[in-house]
């Protein structure tokens, strides 16, 4: 049996805006804007309120020289083996016979 790999992430930034004195998405666009991003202040509230699945390499540049941390400061992250889940029942090959799963049909017979 094959162990699989599942990673996962953990956004900080919220915790480094708290440790450097920022406590508002809306201080951040300023800094932002002096680095060349241009963010509304929607998308930078979501940028600190919530986990980005996608971010940009010059966003992430520019935050890592606001706050001067490094992209493993920013972005905490872990792997660990996980076991693979287990197959449906079936033959030796996986394969389920469906025709021994299938209901049967209902024969309706007229009363007498």
């Amino acid at each position: 049996m094959t162990l699989k790999r599942q990673v996962a992430y953990q956004w900080r930034l919220r915790e480094i805006m708290a440790a450097n004195g920022l406590f508002n998405a809306s201080d951040l666009v300023p800094l932002l804007t002096e680095r060349g991003i241009q963010l509304s202040a929607v998308q930078v509230w979501r940028l600190v309120t919530q986990t980005p699945e996608r971010l940009s390499l010059p966003v992430l540049a520019a935050l890592c020289d606001i706050f001067d941390v490094t992209p493993a400061q920013l972005i905490a992250t872990r792997a660990e083996d996980v076991a693979p889940s287990r197959k449906a029942a079936g033959g030796a090959d996986g394969v389920v016979d469906l025709v021994a799963v299938r209901p049967k049909r209902a024969q309706l017979r007229p009363e007498p």
